[in-house]
């Protein structure tokens, strides 16, 4: 199990020097990769998290049909290697060796190898229960401590960092705070941070499917005129489907038979796949485009969803989710080699930096590509058409791509 806080009950104020609120995927990789300044600066590490964690001791992970899953750039399988937990997190990812985009009514298509590059594999495709469970698991080995369950109830600014109440009636003050909560827990707007939110009016319908043939570790991004299609390998013929709709548009499919929302899905895909002959439970999500006006404040980071969320057409959330929790630790690690704290203001601002072009670039091709393939008009087809056919025959433009969607060019 997770370490329980050393030296703090109900009744007592407890100073740390990082508080992470969220121990989901972003916050989980950022206590892993906080744990070898824990060791060697003895910094003291808090994560405040809502729901129960996994017990480590339960029964072995069962995969399950419907489990949700998250592309896993090579460079981001890289950085969890370097965490120490990849090994695991292997176990049940399925390798991206070809990435195959194309629109549907038009013969433009490109093709991005692993092969070309001389790697084993563009990507990984991970499911996200067992991300989580082998992110937790290593977590309960480090000397982290956990707030769990518990929410932040307030959170105010004081000299030094912030002061968070908890729901157990605790309280830290922290140092540096570190939004990992996805948004979803108040904390931004209680801290006045704006976000800017333009809507796509698109649903994302996310399930996975099985296929009658072996997918070979293709992934295909299939543009249509009522949005793309994405479909990610998983293990065995198993694939992982976001099939974007207008908004309102999803909800006639989420309630068709199995059966005939195959054959819909057939329709609108093609055959490329094989044959669609199961599918899962069906999800829908709302898209939009949200960044934070603020990511950084003294004694304050904002990272993941809290600070960007993308349009899951490329597949870039998470990665840059990842990338900004390696950069904020080597930010704090450099800035404590200067005597900073890590919540200082050079230390953050020194974070902020490392990550304003990567933010800004991968947020400028996703909406730019979603955007791009939403105009339906045939001149703009024809050159779309024309450039997958172009970009398919340029060998320096198809690697800087592929290298892009890998995670290791920015």
């Amino acid at each position: 199990m997770p370490r329980e806080p050393k030296d703090c009950d109900s009744s007592l104020l407890c100073n740390v020097d990082i508080a992470i609120i969220g121990g989901g995927l972003v916050g989980a990789s950022l206590g892993a990769a906080l744990a070898p300044l824990v060791q060697r600066k003895g910094l003291r590490v808090a994560i405040i998290e809502a729901f129960p964690v996994l017990d480590s001791n339960q029964e072995l992970w069962q995969p399950s049909f419907d489990a949700r899953s998250s592309a896993i750039a090579a460079g981001s399988a890289a950085h969890f290697e370097k965490l120490g937990v990849w090994p695991q997190m292997a176990e049940q990812a399925s390798p991206i060796s070809l990435i195959h985009v194309s629109e549907r009514g038009r013969l433009g298509v490109t093709r991005l190898r692993a092969a070309e590059l001389g790697v084993e594999a563009m990507g990984y495709v991970v499911p996200n229960e067992w991300m989580g469970r082998v992110l937790h698991r290593h977590l309960a080995t480090l000397p982290l401590e956990w707030f769990c369950p518990a929410k932040v109830e307030s959170i105010q600014a004081v000299k030094g960092g912030h002061l968070l109440r908890l729901s157990t009636g605790q309280t830290l003050q922290a140092g540096l705070t570190v939004l990992a909560d996805g948004g979803r827990s108040g904390m931004k707007e209680a801290l006045g941070i704006a976000s800017d939110t333009e809507s796509y009016d698109q649903v994302a319908l996310i399930t996975n499917v099985t296929v009658s043939r072996p997918h070979r570790g293709t992934a295909y991004e299939r543009f249509a005129a009522e949005g793309p299609i994405a479909l990610l390998p998983l293990q065995g013929q198993g694939m992982g489907l976001v099939w974007t709709h207008s908004q309102g548009a999803e909800q006639r499919r989420m309630e068709l038979s199995d059966q005939d929302f195959l054959a819909e899905l057939q329709h609108a895909f093609g055959e490329r796949a094989g044959a669609f002959l199961k599918v899962g439970t069906r999800h829908a999500y709302p898209l939009s485009l949200v960044t934070a006006r603020e990511t950084v404040r003294p004694g304050l980071a904002v990272l993941g969803n809290a600070a960007h969320a993308l349009h899951p057409v490329a597949g870039q959330g998470f990665n840059l989710a990842l990338r900004g929790v390696m950069d904020l630790v080597e930010a704090i690690e450099n800035g404590m080699a200067n005597g900073q704290a890590p919540g200082s203001a050079a230390t953050l601002t020194d974070f902020d930096a490392r990550r304003e072009s990567d933010r800004r670039n991968v947020i400028r091709f996703s909406d730019g590509l979603i955007r791009l393939f939403d105009i339906d008009q045939p001149l703009i087809s024809h050159i779309r058409a024309a450039g997958l056919i172009g970009l398919n025959l340029a060998d320096p433009l198809r690697r800087s791509l592929a290298r892009r969607a890998m995670g290791v060019e920015r």
